[in-house]
């Protein structure tokens, strides 16, 4: 795992009055005077150059540096130029917002949701937390615009009604050519008026990832806690097909939802068939999941047959098909090509039973939580059966 926040930076030198700050980081000495003072200068060397605004020592000893300044642990050597911080010295406490080098980058928008998902892994809480887009509108002009991606995810994101589009029209005009992935549960969208108005920004590459656990509506309901739910889902998903929007379903892979996975995938291609993308998706170990652990908990080898029927459905319909946060040594070898690394780099993990695997670089791997519970049929591929295969 790789840490993205702390309790315990040590801050010195003249800091700011302000409680918060947002900072790139920067390894650059050369970086231009006029951007140096709102970056933060990590400090590999004793040749350092003036005028940042900050200065970081990362598992280095204390130095005066006449300027604000903070120590870090040896955790926090993966800090790299172009990464954004979040820093509140008062509070000895620093977080990372974005990794330019990591896979993906999520932004949490608000903890607040209408759904109460059995395996949400953010749970949500009833808050006022309008700061936090506050915090994302100040990190996003520090972001690389070459960024190829950025997910927005909640909570609820749509929650949040106008600031919401607020967020969109930020990432437009500081971000043209990165793309937009929001993770909503549609409902919102049930009103034409909001989807039409997400539509009118024109955002140049969106997408919005709504999940469909069932081609059933009670047993949708069920697995998101919410009565009606999956009317105002189905409503918001061809409100944004009429606003010009792209869609992404996702399906999260649990005791409740794999048995009908054919009759889903069936479902989506003769009423959905506009759809961009659809991602079959492993269970995460968090959140709610710990809770409900007995109603969601399938062996993944025990659904491979009808995972298998419903990606060649999709397939077969030319949708674009991917299985998320699954382990290649479970999956029918037919599947392979459908598989992606999807987890997080700063949460992913291998098992022992991983080892001496041929293809470990390119299986998805695990969750961290998945100590919790995993397959007892996870096993190394090896000999002949680990010829490369062709893994998109």
């Amino acid at each position: 795992m790789i840490v993205l926040g702390t309790q315990s930076a040590r801050y010195s030198g003249d800091i700011p009055a302000f409680e918060r700050r947002t900072v790139r980081v920067s390894t650059d000495p050369h970086r231009p005077r006029a951007l140096r003072q709102r970056e933060a200068f990590v400090v590999r060397s004793d040749d350092v150059p003036e005028g940042f605004g900050w200065y970081i020592l990362v598992d280095r000893p204390s130095r005066n540096l006449d300027a604000p300044t903070i120590e870090l642990s040896a955790d926090f050597n993966h800090l790299a130029d172009g990464d954004v911080l979040r820093l509140a010295p008062t509070k000895h406490s620093l977080r990372v917002l974005f990794r330019r080098n990591a896979s993906i980058n999520s932004f949490l928008l608000t903890e607040r949701c209408n759904n109460l998902c059995l395996m949400c892994s953010q749970p949500p809480r009833n808050v006022n937390d309008g700061w936090i887009v506050d915090e994302i509108l100040e990190a996003l002009p520090l972001i690389d615009p070459d960024v190829p991606e950025i997910m927005f995810s909640g909570g609820e994101p749509t929650l949040l009604g106008d600031r919401f589009f607020e967020l969109v029209q930020a990432c437009k005009s500081y971000l043209p050519r990165t793309a937009l992935h929001v993770l909503s549960n549609g409902r919102s969208f049930a009103n034409a008026e909001f989807a039409a108005k997400l539509g009118r920004i024109q955002h140049h590459d969106i997408m919005i990832g709504i999940p469909i656990y069932s081609d059933l509506s009670h047993v949708h309901d069920y697995v998101v806690q919410a009565d009606g739910a999956y009317d105002e889902t189905l409503r918001g998903v061809l409100n944004l097909r009429q606003a010009g929007v792209p869609v992404e379903i996702r399906v999260v892979l649990h005791k409740q939802t794999v048995s009908r996975l054919p009759a889903l995938a069936e479902f989506i291609t003769r009423n959905l068939l506009f759809v961009n993308h659809v991602a079959l998706m492993g269970l995460e170990m968090t959140g709610f999941t710990k809770a409900n652990l007995e109603d969601l908990w399938i062996d993944p080898i025990e659904y491979r047959a009808p995972l298998s029927k419903a990606v060649g459905i999709l397939d077969r319909a030319k949708i674009r098909t991917s299985i998320y946060n699954s382990q290649l040594c479970l999956l029918d070898r037919t599947m392979w090509p459908f598989a992606r690394q999807s987890i997080s780099d700063w949460k992913q993990e291998y098992m022992p039973e991983c080892d001496g695997c041929t293809i470990k670089d390119r299986c998805g791997g695990f969750f961290s939580s998945a100590h919790l519970r995993y397959s007892s049929h996870i096993e190394p591929v090896t000999g002949a059966t680990g010829e490369p295969v062709e893994l998109t």
